[in-house]
Formats: structure tokens, sequence, C-alpha cells
């Protein structure tokens, strides 16, 4: 008899048995299909909820107080007196001042000169060697130069000579007194004073008074709830088994028709030439990656996204 622990075993068994074929080849194959396994992103759950984000509270506002504004006569300045001031009186006069008085002053007389001519000697009479001027005055032919010993008269000349006649004096000189008439401005009637009595001074002017006391006022505020978009995972990423084309069951014209499906939904391509280049791969990507589809292979599922 077999124990409920040893069935339990068997059946894991089988079970892992069954897996282990599952992963080594795809599941309900079909005649002419390629298959690959692809990486099946994990699958999530949109859940929309209302939560509470802001607890019910209570706002106190202030009521501000009010005024009103009316009219006052107040007393602006007291009643007062001030002395005024009453200027004196002035007049114009006319008088003869003496500016400079009369005085004297010593004059000076310049010596008075006349001129006289004198004969002055000049030179002394006196005796000097001439040099003879003939042969008459020489003893015979054969002496040499006959030197003659001569006078030669006192000379004069006239000189003028200025001779003092009358010495420089000095006299006396009066200078009468200088006057002149100026105007010059007399008080006639002295400054005074009289009292002036200034009355109290009102005014009329509006006034702010308070008619109603600042109050405040509890606002109950109520609590705020929103609505909440979460995501809630499903299952979990997976390699799995996909239907895909490949070189046996894919066609130039397919392809051509995957390139314009491509570019149409805003994935260029590259030229529809029904090629699997490098552009038009990345493009496959790109769409497979913004749908959520498993990347890097061309699948029936990825197909059916084109409308292929």
């Amino acid at each position: 008899m077999v124990s409920g622990a040893a069935l339990l075993l068997v059946t894991g068994a089988l079970a892992a048995q069954s897996t282990a074929s599952d992963e080594l080849f795809p599941p309900n194959a079909k005649p002419g299909e390629c298959y690959t396994r692809l990486f099946v992103p994990a699958t999530y759950e949109t859940l929309t909820q209302e939560v509470l984000v802001k607890e019910a509270a209570e706002r106190l506002e202030i009521v501000p107080a009010s005024y009103e504004t009316v009219e006052e006569t107040v007393l602006v300045e007291e009643a007062s007196s001030k002395l005024e001031v009453i200027p004196a009186e002035y007049d114009w006069v006319e008088e003869t001042v003496m500016v400079k008085p009369a005085r004297t002053k010593i004059v000076e007389v310049p010596a008075e000169y006349s001129t006289t001519t004198e004969q002055i000697l000049d030179m002394p009479a006196h005796t000097a060697w001439k040099t003879g001027r003939g042969p008459i005055e020489r003893v015979d032919n054969s002496t040499g130069e006959i030197l003659c010993l001569v006078e030669v008269p006192a000379t004069y000349k006239t000189v003028e000579k200025r001779i003092l006649a009358k010495p420089a004096t000095t006299r006396e000189e009066a200078i009468p007194a200088e006057y002149k008439t100026v105007r010059r401005r007399v008080m006639t009637k002295p400054p005074t004073t009289r009292e002036i009595e200034i009355p109290a001074k009102h005014e009329t002017v509006r006034v702010t008074k308070l008619a109603r006391q600042a109050e405040v006022k509890r606002i109950e505020i109520p609590a705020r709830h929103e609505t909440v978009t979460t995501r809630k995972k499903i299952s979990e990423g997976r390699m799995a088994w996909s239907s895909v084309l490949c070189e046996t069951n894919t066609t130039p014209d397919l392809v051509s028709k995957i390139q314009s499906a491509l570019t149409e939904a805003g994935y260029p391509a590259g030229a529809i030439d029904g090629r699997l280049g490098s552009a038009t791969m990345n493009a496959l990507r790109s769409f497979q990656r913004a749908n959520g589809l498993p990347e890097g292979s061309l699948t029936t599922e990825t197909l059916g996204a084109l409308g292929l």
C-alpha cells in the first residue's frame, strides 16, 4: 500500500517532467510555423480607490473692525496776543562836512646852477727827439740817422664847468580844508510797539471712530478625499514560447507591409525594401516596448498589434 507522502512525491515528479517538456518544445506547435522563447513582461491591473488626503479641520476667520468717519469741530490754535513793532520813521537831510582839514606842506626849491668855460693845461711844454729830415742835417754821408732835440710847446683845452649859483631851499605851502555836501538819513520818529489780539482758531476735521469691534469666526473645513489610481502586478515577467516569423515563413512582401505599418504608426523603419535591416528592427523594438509586447522578434502578437 502506497503512503500519502509517496503519492505526493510521485505526483510532483510527473508535474515537473511535464513542465520540463513544455519548456523544451513549444506547446501546440503547427507545421510550417516557427517559434522562439521570448520574455513576456509582467502584467499589471489599474486600481482606482478614494483616499483621505486632508482631514476635517477648522479655519479661523477674523472679521476686522469697522469704522465710520464723522465731522467734528476741534480747537487747533488757542487765542493769544502778539506785539507788533511799528518801525521808526526816517528822513533825508543834507549837510556840509569836512572831509580833509587845512594843512601845510613843505615844498623843495631846487638849487640853481650857471655854466662857465675855463682853459686848463692839457700837456705841459717839453723837449722831444725828432728824426732829421735831410742830408743837410748830417755830418757826412757816412753817418746814420740824425736825431734832433726840439722843444714842444704846452697844449691847453677849453672845458665847461657847472657852478652852483643858488643852493636848494624849502618853502611851506598852505593847503586849504576840503568839504563835501552829503545826504544823511536821520530818524524823525522812534520805533514803537502795539499789542494785537489773535482769536482762537477752530477747524472742522473728519474723525474716524470705531463702529464695530473685530470678531473671530470659526469655519468648519470638511475632510477632502481624492481618487487615486494605482497599478497592481497581476503576473510576473516570464519566458514563454511565441510564434514568430523567420526565413522559413517570411516573404519580402510581408516585410514591406511590416515596414509600412511601423512607419505609419510613427516608428520610421527606413526604406520600404522588404528586408529586415537594422532600421526596421530598431523601429520594431521601439513599437514593442511602447505597447508592452515581447521585444526582439517578429511575433504573431506584434503582427496583430500592427494590424497585419
